[in-house]
């Protein structure tokens, strides 16, 4: 999907970031996404990262690969993101026309620590990647990043979000 120079695939967090806005913006896929992080503690970072890295890589997450993907956005994730969006949701019932100014303030912070969490998840990309069929590793990479939540329908939003996505033909 995503090329470099030399035919080398790009596993920068920007390709990362890029693949994860496109696919947020799919319809129904940022409600999706924000209920499995509310009811199920899903990191949404984290399914986006295994997302592409089977769509765009066709790359499957093994055990190890997953736990260093969690402890390189945990600390990001837990300390600054977790807090400036409990922050910001707060806010989201005053009226105040200057907090409402700070809320908006708040997003943005909130958003820039999510492109940092997506630096150090695709830092965590292998050297090598298997680059096998992308559908079929984009699909158990979701069920392993959503584990229990993998059957739910936000899975199931998510998949048809991505198809939609990376249709090629």
């Amino acid at each position: 999907m995503e090329q470099q120079k030399a035919g080398k695939p790009d596993v920068s967090g920007e390709a990362l970031w890029r693949f994860s806005l496109a696919l947020y913006a799919r319809p129904g896929v940022a409600e999706a996404l924000i209920a499995l992080q509310d009811r199920g503690g899903c990191d949404v970072n984290l399914v986006l990262f295994g997302l592409w890295l089977g769509a765009a890589h066709g790359h499957r997450l093994d055990g190890a690969e997953l736990a260093a993907a969690e402890t390189a956005a945990a600390p990001i994730g837990r300390d600054i993101v977790a807090p400036l969006r409990q922050l910001r949701r707060r806010l989201k019932a005053e009226p105040a026309a200057d907090l409402q100014d700070l809320r908006r303030r708040l997003a943005a912070l909130e958003l820039a620590a999510e492109w940092r969490v997506q630096c150090r998840l695709a830092a965590t990309s292998p050297a090598s990647l298997s680059g096998g069929d992308r559908d079929a590793a984009a699909e158990a990479n979701l069920a392993v990043a959503l584990g229990a939540e993998a059957r739910s329908p936000e899975a199931a939003v998510l998949g048809w979000a991505l198809a939609g996505l990376t249709r090629r033909g």
